[in-house]
């Protein structure tokens, strides 16, 4: 796919520009995925219990971390938001909604993931943050030109989650749908599991920390619900999906810095892939990750990069990514 050679953006369109242009020089060579784990036969989900810590080590093992893009969009276009401030409209319309935005632009979604496609980065989540056809036909647009590179997640329920992969994603990620009511809703995650395969779901487990711990919200983060993002809580529900998405709520967007506390956490206990973000803004934030996450957590970077409108340079992302491979090959 070509390089975008011009984009129209709210926040710094020439630079913008200049970065989805600088990336078409980057590692060509690096372009095949990563080997995929292979998914759980049925009569091994249930030993994943067996020694928790074991499983999370077994992750670790022979693995690099990695960039996991984004591409989430708003109303039909492509925007990076401070997750915090997205709320629902007075009247549930989604031109009613007025989040804090730090990014928008006008170009397309699948020019996103045609830069993502021509660099080798797979894993990457397209975000639907609002509830409208635009925003719909945006991320089939992406997932299409980067077909079984991407994941989609934003309102999947397990009606919807079938044509999505049909499209071309390669998981679709879901949070609310299967947690209800302050806890996770049984019969609708085997209802999951069952339209799309355990080795086609990634659930999200993004959180608040409450205390000294960290619980899942939902709706949008609006919602506090009572489980735990602890050991026991990726233990069982790893049996029912191939990865985890964890974005770090308290710092999403705002360009902090990550959440340390809950990476560690994460790169202890998950017995699975697991996807951190949040307040990624620089090279040594994904060293911090990776020394944090004990090399089993993989990063995303939103907000941060210069292709939208930060100052970290994708193309360096995109070296460090492909130089963390290098590194577990030696």
């Amino acid at each position: 796919m070509a390089t975008p050679t011009a984009c129209s953006s709210a926040v710094a369109p020439a630079r913008v520009s200049r970065a989805l242009q600088q990336t078409a020089r980057v590692h060509r060579a690096h372009s095949r995925p990563q080997a995929r784990r292979p998914a759980a036969a049925a009569g091994e989900a249930g030993a994943a219990s067996d020694n928790d810590a074991e499983a999370a080590a077994r992750v670790r093992q022979g693995r690099a971390v990695r960039f996991r893009p984004c591409i989430d969009i708003h109303q039909g276009r492509v925007k990076q938001i401070v997750g915090a401030t997205l709320r629902d409209a007075a009247d549930g319309s989604a031109a009613g909604e007025n989040p804090e935005t730090n990014f928008e632009t006008t170009v397309s979604s699948a020019e996103f993931a045609g830069m993502y496609q021509r660099d080798g980065i797979f894993g990457g989540h397209v975000i639907m943050l609002s509830k409208d056809d635009a925003t719909l036909q945006a991320a089939l647009e992406a997932v299409r030109a980067f077909p079984g590179g991407l994941q989609v997640g934003g309102g999947v329920t397990a009606e919807s989650a079938p044509a999505l992969l049909d499209a071309g994603a390669s998981h679709v990620i879901v949070t609310s749908y299967v947690f209800r009511d302050g806890a996770v809703d049984e019969a609708r995650l085997a209802a999951m599991v069952r339209a799309v395969g355990k080795e086609r779901l990634v659930l999200d487990l993004s959180c608040r920390k409450r205390g000294e711990e960290y619980f899942v919200v939902t709706d949008r983060w609006q919602k506090w619900t009572d489980l735990r993002v602890d050991a026991a809580t990726m233990a069982s529900l790893s049996r029912s999906c191939d990865e985890f998405l964890v974005h770090g709520v308290d710092v999403e967007g705002m360009k902090l810095g990550i959440d340390e506390d809950l990476v560690s956490l994460l790169g202890e206990h998950s017995p699975i892939p697991v996807t951190y973000a949040g307040g990624a803004r620089s090279l040594p934030d994904l060293e911090l990750v990776r020394a944090a996450g004990r090399g089993a957590v993989d990063v995303t970077v939103g907000s941060a990069l210069d292709c939208f409108g930060g100052v970290l340079p994708y193309d360096e992302v995109v070296a460090w990514h492909h130089a963390q491979k290098q590194r577990v090959a030696q």
